[in-house]
């Protein structure tokens, strides 16, 4: 009855679908789902199979702090007006698909995962926003997983320029120096632990690799880190 009052539509065009919150063909042939061949550590994708266990330049120049990175897609036009929506459109209806596309990027992750905790927002552009899209996505896709989530194992200590506004890799690191630490009272709770950061989109990394050095500095075993979508090209991190 519902259907036939207020009949299903494509999340991102409004076109007809047969199942709520999802996408037409249309719009889902538009994505580009990422898959092997990747960078072992970061999950950048490869142009061709260099062979198992490879890693990309930058990676080897610059090992991260975090075991392994992987995202479920590109962020490219296609991707990122449906990413922006959740993140600042209030359109939490995406957050369901976007949980089942983390859950099927990330089960090799998921396998070795104690612990799923979200990128957090300092509490001022939280009170603006109203919501961390970063916590209701590691909520989402730990409920499918069975794992612990825990929302405030990092507190994000200052406020920072959107990371959109540097212009180079450099500057985004240097804008997130300091800018994160385990909250005092989930230490316990993270040390000796691997632990699955969980955000929208990785750029640079220059965000990840804060917050996996202030796990890391509370003793966290592993941090594995999974996004949504992620820019598909290589950037040069020493620019």
């Amino acid at each position: 009855m519902l259907d036939l009052l207020y009949p299903p539509l494509c999340l991102t065009c409004r076109a007809p679908v047969r199942n709520a919150r999802a996408l037409c063909p249309a719009c889902w042939k538009g994505l580009t789902f990422l898959e092997s061949p990747l960078c072992t550590c970061c999950g950048l994708p490869f142009e061709y199979d260099p062979g198992a266990e490879s890693l990309c330049a930058a990676c080897l120049a610059d090992p991260p702090a975090f075991a392994k990175a992987r995202a479920a897609v590109a962020y490219d036009d296609a991707a990122k007006g449906a990413i922006l929506a959740l993140k600042r459109a209030d359109r939490l209806e995406f957050a369901q698909l976007f949980s089942l596309w983390l859950k099927r990027a990330g089960q090799e992750l998921l396998n070795e995962a104690d612990i799923i905790a979200p990128v957090p927002l300092h509490w001022r552009r939280l009170w603006m926003r109203r919501y961390n899209q970063s916590a209701i996505l590691a909520q989402r896709l730990a409920q499918l997983a069975g794992k612990k989530f825990e929302p405030q194992a990092l507190l994000r200590t200052r406020t920072t320029p959107s990371q959109g506004e540097m212009v180079s890799v450099k500057a985004r690191r240097r804008n997130m120096q300091g800018a994160f630490r385990v909250n005092p009272k989930r230490v316990s709770a993270i040390a000796g632990r691997t632990i699955l950061l969980i955000d929208d989109v990785l750029t640079t990394g220059a965000t990840i690799e804060a917050c996996a050095r202030a796990l890391k500095r509370a003793k966290a075993q592993k941090v594995l880190v999974l996004t949504v979508a992620r820019v598909a090209r290589p950037l040069p991190r020493g620019v």
